[in-house]
């Protein structure tokens, strides 16, 4: 590993607990004294490091129901393809409003995975790298949120509406993990006080003398690291807790106007709360949309998913754009996998990772642009199903155009607890769908 690499393989000392005071999540915060070197940071760098809000689709859309349309065919189902902002693509008519927002999206429609499970397939797709019984690889917010700087009072890696496998920090570390929240509707727990003022104050000065007191008794060696995580989860919980910066996860300040832009649903309340939490400097936003495993009554199911996605999706790139944020934000919206060619005998389709699509907006990526293809006409008893797919992308591929529209460092390597040197991302960026000529990795 060269000397270039090694701002990238040190790694900061971060925290190892998975909660917070009052049971707080264990995502990334900034003690004090990090939050102004962060700003100081930005101040110098000219701007704010770019984010990634991620619509995770749980269940696995169906590509032919969304964005790789091929109506009138054997595996078309009962969709129609619509024409869109962007001249010469076509979508599912279950996503209209999305189509009104195409020139700002690019869809990468040949995604190839090697996990057919939910769970390994989440894994893969969250992390870039298929499960190891050896180690666990980080989520790409926990890598955005190692790799970049934040003025956030609050946690910089949130989970909204967190489904089975929410993103993780993987060997980056428990404080990497994503701070989990439900439908935005509702306020956020634990973050006021259950005691007056007084008697909290006196609550945090007995739990200081208490941890004091365990130190002095002589765990020096493995206790003074605990000690010390200790005081600074406690008092990145009360900056938590006493930010200005908690109004971005409250809706109220909307106009019924915009909240209802997003839709009626905790899923685009969830989108709404993310483009807010981008505002105050959060790093990485997840929202979960379920309802995507069809393997009966396909199109009803997948419908009625596309009818919440539409709306918020659409919204969601609209007001980055309005706001002037979607240049430095990056909006990912896929799943674990695709669904069948093929539909069942109990008009469902089932897994499939052997081409499917992802949609990308924002950041570096060139809105209005596609890269690679489905064959609307597979031969759906073959035994290698991947022929069927033009210019195939690998989940590797696909984390390093993510990186890649970040301005991380793809290639780069970070040490793992063993000492093991390990790619951010083990893949290629598609440039074609980049506005920028070379990319960082290489």
């Amino acid at each position: 590993m060269d000397e270039g690499n090694a701002s990238v393989c040190s790694q900061p000392q971060h925290f190892h607990r998975r909660s917070l005071l009052h049971g707080i999540g264990g995502s990334l915060f900034l003690s004090p004294l990090a939050l102004a070197l962060a700003r100081q940071e930005e101040k110098h760098k000219g701007g704010v490091p770019k984010s990634v809000i991620l619509l995770w689709l749980e269940g696995g859309p169906s590509q032919l129901e969304t964005f790789d349309p091929h109506p009138g065919k054997k595996i078309g189902g009962e969709v129609r393809g619509i024409e869109t902002t962007a001249k010469g693509i076509t979508i599912s008519n279950l996503l209209p409003q999305v189509a009104e927002q195409m020139h700002r999206i690019a869809l990468v429609r040949s995604v190839v995975g090697k996990e057919g499970d939910h769970e390994r397939a989440v894994y893969a797709m969250k992390t870039g790298y298929r499960p190891d019984p050896t180690l666990n690889h980080p989520s790409i917010g926990a890598i955005l949120c190692h790799q970049s700087a934040s003025h956030a009072e609050i946690p910089r890696h949130v989970s909204i509406l967190p489904g089975n496998w929410p993103s993780r920090g993987g060997y980056l570390g428990a404080s990497y993990d994503a701070f989990k929240i439900y439908d935005p509707a509702r306020p956020i727990p634990d973050v006021q006080s259950w005691v007056s003022p007084p008697r909290f104050e006196s609550r945090l000065r007995g739990l200081q003398q208490i941890a004091e007191r365990e130190f002095a008794r002589g765990r020096r060696q493995r206790g003074s690291e605990n000690w010390q995580a200790d005081g600074a989860t406690t008092a990145a919980a009360r900056q938590m807790m006493s930010s200005d910066q908690l109004a971005a996860f409250d809706l109220g300040g909307e106009s019924a106007e915009e909240r209802a832009r997003f839709g009626q649903s905790p899923f685009g309340r969830g989108c709404l709360a993310a483009a807010r939490l981008i505002e105050v400097g959060v790093r990485c936003v997840e929202v979960t949309l379920g309802g995507w495993d069809s393997h009966v009554s396909n199109h009803s199911l997948q419908g009625a998913a596309c009818a919440t996605l539409d709306a918020a999706f659409a919204a969601l790139v609209h007001r980055l754009a309005e706001r002037n944020l979607l240049e430095k934000t990056l909006v990912v919206c896929g799943g674990e996998f695709g669904r069948t060619p093929r539909i069942n005998p109990a008009e469902g389709r089932d897994h499939w990772p052997h081409g499917f699509s992802v949609a990308l907006a924002g950041a570096q990526v060139r809105g209005g642009s596609v890269y690679g293809s489905t064959n609307p006409d597979p031969k759906l008893d073959a035994k290698e199903p991947e022929r069927d797919v033009a210019s195939p992308v690998s989940i590797g591929d696909l984390h390093a155009t993510m990186l890649e529209a970040l301005d991380i460092p793809y290639a780069h390597e970070m040490l793992t607890p063993i000492g093991r040197p390990l790619k951010i991302a083990d893949g290629k960026p598609l440039l074609e769908i980049l506005d920028r000529g070379h990319p960082r990795g290489s």
